[in-house]
């Protein structure tokens, strides 16, 4: 196969130049329409494409190239949402919106998978079977994945296997990371209200606090990891919301929370899920309250195919070299909704080395200071284009 060196680099100065575009002007989740015609914008400039807009409530958009051949489907996917998050990183092509930001590299992975599909393009007569371009909406809450499977994005033609990238910032640029079996967590999102009585902070014994008996509640919660859950496996309850009260000298009438539950597996899922509404309801009752809490079906345990996450590692090696592949790395309690599309044909999700080299910690992912590294686009373009050549050309 020929080097594609020459024509990834004719296509950078565009690629870099859409990821600040797109990091200019963020747009949360189901609200990408600037950033889908963004994309759109480029990809009808393709030579090839089959184009599809407007999935997964406007926003998604699938290109096909050869859609019309007889061998096997590949899929890459991307994501085009950001966070709401207030940027602080100071770039020149910051955003401009105040209280949105694209904090975990959406707009990288959005530009190389661009990137990609223009040179993939140059060389389709070379490729013996389709190619998917997914971008999806969502990812970081919506679960835009989901939809996006159940419009069918997987089927005509039927993907033999899809992939994703994600910037990770332990690595250094030039790194690539995958692992098979589980790589990220499943979510389970819950918020809960602690009814007790209020009254005059000075007459307590004439209420029942509810501050009380929840912060009784996050404690307890915390032997679910330290006394229910095996040290090698994982599991994590967060507590990231707590509101109670309006005044010094009040007992509130209640106490809402807020947080998330974290495993790597179903039985585990299962099994904290049920034991975060159990010690609940139960220590509110011994306290004399009343704990209602909902938790809420995120997304599932993101899983690589074993076979799928081996081929990746193989293309890593040829790409960045073997000493540059990680293989090692700890699966990650973040969610993802990858999940949905690993739930219907095999894939493999991969990290992307963002870190600079020469740096020993970055700005992690959701950060106000994190932003993608543009010296990772070439590596990300070409390990798409890679993978897509060799599974393709795979018997």
């Amino acid at each position: 196969m020929k080097d594609l060196s020459a024509l990834i680099e004719s296509v950078m100065s565009d690629v870099v130049g859409l990821r600040h575009e797109i990091h200019t002007h963020p747009e949360l989740a189901y609200q990408e329409y600037e950033t889908s015609r963004r994309v759109v914008e480029r990809l009808s400039k393709i030579p090839g494409l089959k184009i599809q807009t407007g999935l997964a409530g406007g926003t998604g958009i699938v290109a096909t190239l050869n859609g019309g051949k007889s061998g096997k489907c590949v899929a890459l996917r991307a994501e085009l949402d950001a966070l709401p998050v207030h940027e602080e990183t100071g770039r020149a092509y910051a955003s401009k919106t105040p209280g949105k930001m694209h904090a975990c590299g959406h707009d990288g992975h959005t530009s190389a998978l661009v990137g990609a599909a223009m040179v993939l393009s140059k060389m389709a007569d070379d490729l013996p079977g389709a190619v998917k371009f997914i971008w999806q909406p969502a990812e970081e809450s919506g679960g835009g994945g989901e939809k996006m499977c159940k419009e069918g994005v997987l089927d005509s033609p039927k993907v033999d296997a899809i992939f994703a990238c994600h910037g990770w910032p332990s690595l250094p640029v030039g790194h690539v990371g995958v692992r098979s079996g589980a790589v990220l967590a499943s979510t389970n999102p819950w918020t809960m209200t602690v009814h007790g009585k209020g009254t005059h902070a000075a007459y307590p014994h004439k209420g029942i606090d509810p501050i009380v008996a929840a912060c009784h509640i996050v404690n307890a919660w915390q032997t679910i990891v330290s006394r229910g859950t095996s040290p090698t496996d994982s599991c994590v309850v967060t507590v990231g919301k707590f509101h109670a009260g309006t005044a010094e000298n009040i007992i509130p009438p209640a106490a809402t929370l807020g947080g998330t539950i974290r495993t790597l597996n179903a039985e585990t899922r299962k099994w904290a899920v049920g034991e975060v509404r159990r010690i609940a309801e139960k220590t509110a009752e011994a306290l004399g309250a009343r704990a209602e809490i909902e938790i809420r079906e995120g997304y599932p345990v993101t899983v690589n195919d074993a076979r799928t996450a081996e081929f990746v590692a193989g293309v890593a090696r040829e790409v960045v070299g073997t000493g540059n592949v990680e293989t090692n790395e700890p699966p990650s309690l973040g969610g993802e909704d990858f999940a949905y599309y690993a739930q219907r044909v095999p894939a493999a999700f991969w990290r992307l080395g963002v870190r600079e080299k020469g740096v020993d910690e970055m700005p992690a992912l959701h950060h106000p200071k994190y932003d993608f590294n543009d010296a990772a686009l070439p590596i990300g373009v070409r390990m798409h284009c890679e993978i897509v050549r060799r599974y393709l050309g795979e018997r």
